[in-house]
């Protein structure tokens, strides 16, 4: 089988070895399911995939591809009031940005919907369910709790023959939604919630976006996951662990109908700091605006991500770094973002870019010359090679390049300094103009050395401590840029008891700065193109880009050590 990576190269060489690894290759050294390996992705859509989702589609895609087996991509569409077509499309594009495929495997629960109402009849047969006129409330209340056992139904011993008619009516719509439920009838005293007697089937008279008004009772998931898996052949029923204490019925329902019997693996899910990765606090953001969308930038959703310029390989690799546990845990969302760094480090072309131009006049530049100097595309790729880039005598250099009265160690553009302009030449600022009002700088003045084209040092052999970028302002690209920052302003938003997680949102997530200098070529970035701005981080053109107006979202920071030191001189104040 080919592996299912698409070719933007192949993620890092596996992690160490798993547990769910080792018994997928002892249950080949047995022979168990006849030497094979079948896994699925069994996403819900009732909302968008999140970096969580991630892990799962790169553990069940990779085991399948490196035992040559195959995977499934599956919905498990038994909830019609809360699916949308919407959430479909979008997973589908999302497992397949990430690099995997599923052939010809596209499967739906609701495919199976007829087999399960047979099979769930089956289970009547043998009295193993029955129908409950309970309502919900009623239902909770008789379950007890994890100390007390629970108290059978009143409905618990009806007749077979009452179930069978009364399930075919529910079947047939006479009843209204809550009515009555199917509920498996297992153990109302064991220890697992999740065996006593579990409801099967509910009744919801709602249009699903499948299979239109033709049911009007749904399976419930626990119900329908482990029968779909058997129906599709699956050996390898890969899950995170809160599905651990449903185990235990997912293997009941299978050994009470007698049909093929995946093995249900548990997995710890992938939590990370500043994030939330639950679906409703998701969808909370989503529809109370404090987000822009599912693809917002500030968004774990792959789509969010994708759109910020995340790498399918730099998600997969940094899967493949954080492992495979019993345990539940959470990862430093620095660990994704190094992942996503080093992957651009090496593939993102350089270009240079002023986010807060300051204007420079190099008073002894000859009026109306462009020289064009040439700038290497990427130092990590040798093949990327060099493009040219015009220079001229008014340029822009970033605001934070220059210190009217500098700190100890700083040592870019300052009154009577020299600094080097990266593949230029070295200036010196010889005069600053100011707003006479405000104070504020306006322009600086500064002078060039001819003989240090390229940025060479001069004949002389003297130094400058410092490098900076710039643009020239003739041709610059003019363009919006986003800045964003974590979306929550604590480890772990709502944590505390009684704490909203929105009461942690970060009021600064998002700085949108206009009128930034970028150059020439950028000015038509096709919206996903990364890029890494020379000295300020890694950049991704936006869909909200239009012709010679391009909007950039900044992915990730580069590592500022100046950032650093300021910040400790104004702590230490």
């Amino acid at each position: 089988m080919s592996s299912p990576l698409l070719p933007d190269a192949p993620a890092e060489k596996s992690a160490p070895t798993h547990f769910v690894r080792e018994m997928i290759l002892e249950d080949l050294k047995t022979n168990r399911f006849g030497g094979r390996v079948h896994t699925r992705f069994p996403p819900e859509p009732n909302g968008y995939l999140h970096i969580g989702h991630a892990k799962s589609i790169c553990l069940n895609f990779g085991l399948a591809a490196e035992f040559g087996g195959k995977c499934n991509l599956r919905f498990d569409d038994t909830n019609p009031c809360k699916e949308e077509l919407e959430y479909v499309e979008s997973i589908i594009r999302d497992v397949r940005w990430l690099g995997f495929d599923w052939e010809d495997r596209l499967f739906y629960a609701s495919d199976y919907f007829d087999q399960l109402y047979e099979w769930a009849v089956q289970l009547i047969q043998a009295g193993k369910a029955f129908v409950c006129d309970l309502s919900a409330e009623e239902v909770r209340a008789y379950r007890g709790t994890l100390t007390e056992p629970g108290r059978n139904s009143p409905y618990r011993d009806r007749a077979i023959e009452e179930n069978l008619d009364l399930f075919g009516r529910m079947k047939a719509g006479e009843f209204p939604d809550g009515a009555r439920t199917l509920r498996a009838k297992v153990d109302m005293a064991s220890p697992n919630l999740n065996l006593r007697d579990p409801v099967m089937y509910r009744i919801l008279h709602a249009e699903h976006h499948r299979t239109g008004d033709k049911w009007c009772i749904y399976p419930m998931y626990d119900f329908a996951h482990g029968q779909s898996d058997s129906i599709e052949g699956i050996t390898h029923s890969i899950c995170t662990l809160e599905f651990e204490d449903h185990r235990p019925l997912y293997d009941w329902y299978l050994n009470a109908l007698g049909v093929h019997h995946p093995q249900q693996i548990e997995f710890d899910r992938l939590n990370l700091t500043y994030t939330v990765l639950s679906k409703r606090r998701l969808l909370t953001l989503v529809q109370t605006g404090y987000v822009s969308g599912w693809d917002d930038p500030r968004m774990p959703t792959i789509s969010g991500i994708r759109r910020r310029g995340y790498t399918p390989r730099g998600i997969r690799n940094f899967c493949a770094r954080v492992g495979v546990s019993k345990t539940n845990g959470t990862i430093e969302l620095s660990l994704l973002e190094h992942a996503i760094r080093e992957d651009l480090n090496r593939t993102a072309p350089r270009v240079m870019a002023v986010l807060r131009p300051l204007r420079v006049v190099i008073e002894n530049y000859p009026e109306g010359q462009v020289e064009e100097m040439e700038a290497v595309n990427n130092p990590e790729d040798p093949a990327a090679g060099t493009r040219l880039v015009p220079f001229s005598r008014v340029i822009y250099i970033e605001r934070d390049d220059f210190r009217e009265d500098p700190p100890k160690q700083y040592y870019r553009l300052a009154p009577g300094r020299e600094v080097r302009l990266r593949y230029a030449y070295f200036i010196r600022c010889v005069s600053v103009v100011k707003d006479e009002a405000t104070g504020e700088v306006l322009e600086l003045r500064c002078t060039y050395d001819p003989a240090t084209r390229g940025g060479n040092s001069p004949p002389d052999g003297r130094k400058v401590k410092s490098t900076i970028h710039w643009v020239s302002a003739a041709h610059a690209a003019d363009a919006e840029v986003r800045l964003y920052d974590t979306l929550f302003t604590r480890e772990d938003p709502g944590a505390e008891e009684g704490r909203e997680f929105t009461s942690d949102l970060n009021p600064n997530s998002l700085e949108v700065l206009q009128g930034c200098k970028l150059e020439p070529a950028l000015a038509g970035a096709a919206a996903g193109s990364r890029y890494q701005f020379e000295r300020l981080g890694y950049f991704c053109a936006d869909p909200d880009s239009t012709p010679g107006k391009p909007v950039f979202n900044r992915t990730v920071a580069l590592r500022d050590t100046w950032a650093k030191i300021e910040k400790s001189l104004k702590e230490s104040r």
